[in-house]
């Protein structure tokens, strides 16, 4: 299987291009005369993102994020990936790796993306909107094969990416709306489970260890009344 980096094209960009290109935007040059191309970056290395927040046992709300680590997309597969607008399934796809019309470039800060949409009612309406500046943020969809959860940080740390599915335009950045964001309700929820667990346990080991004291002190209390009586 090929990978990202024997894939993708190897080019490099000044800071000044990052900083120019951070998001989404139309792309305007002499020689994409004609074409609708649109720039921007997909993904960002170790920048975590906050995907949601619940208040834990004691009333503290609890941010559970995410961070995509630098080097996590070396070996994903990327062959059929597709530019969509917010992930959805019912709009046709814009661009596509396997053609051509979708460029992806690892950089160190992260996958910068160069589509040419298709010339269709869908493309021409995105890409206004995004030329205008209505939308102007990516997103995307993926599976993991390595990750770890940092317990302190209340974090995933995406290690490895084997798939890419998607690059999207979207509304509202950072997962909303994509599988990603399901998958991690539910991870959340069954660590919500051991933790709560765990305390109830911690707090039945606590009640066990009052009761023995008490039983205890009343144990010593017996034998001191019985003692003065005789």
């Amino acid at each position: 299987m090929e990978t990202l980096k024997q894939i993708l094209d190897k080019r490099t960009k000044t800071k000044n291009d990052y900083i120019r290109m951070a998001g989404l935007s139309a792309a305007e040059t002499q020689a994409d005369e004609g074409k609708m191309i649109v720039e921007g970056m997909a993904v960002v290395f170790d920048q975590p993102t906050v995907l949601f927040e619940y208040e834990d046992e004691y009333g503290q709300t609890i941010e559970i994020k995410e961070v995509i680590e630098k080097g996590a997309l070396d070996n994903a597969d990327v062959r059929d990936c597709f530019f969509k607008y917010n992930h959805s399934n019912h709009t046709m796809a814009m661009a596509r790796v396997k053609n051509g019309t979708l460029k992806l470039e690892l950089r160190d800060e992260g996958l910068f993306v160069r589509a040419e949409l298709a010339d269709t009612t869908a493309g021409r309406d995105l890409y206004t909107l995004i030329k205008r500046g209505d939308i102007d943020k990516m997103s995307f969809a993926f599976n993991i094969s390595k990750e770890e959860y940092d317990q302190a940080e209340h974090m995933f740390r995406v290690k490895e990416i084997s798939k890419l599915w998607d690059v999207a335009a979207v509304n509202v950045p950072a997962y909303d709306g994509t599988s990603i964001y399901a998958r991690r309700l539910e991870d959340v929820e069954a660590l919500r489970a051991k933790e709560v667990e765990a305390l109830e346990a911690k707090k039945r080991q606590e009640e066990e260890k009052k009761r023995e004291e008490l039983r205890s002190k009343i144990e010593r209390k017996i034998k001191i009344a019985v003692g003065g009586q005789k």
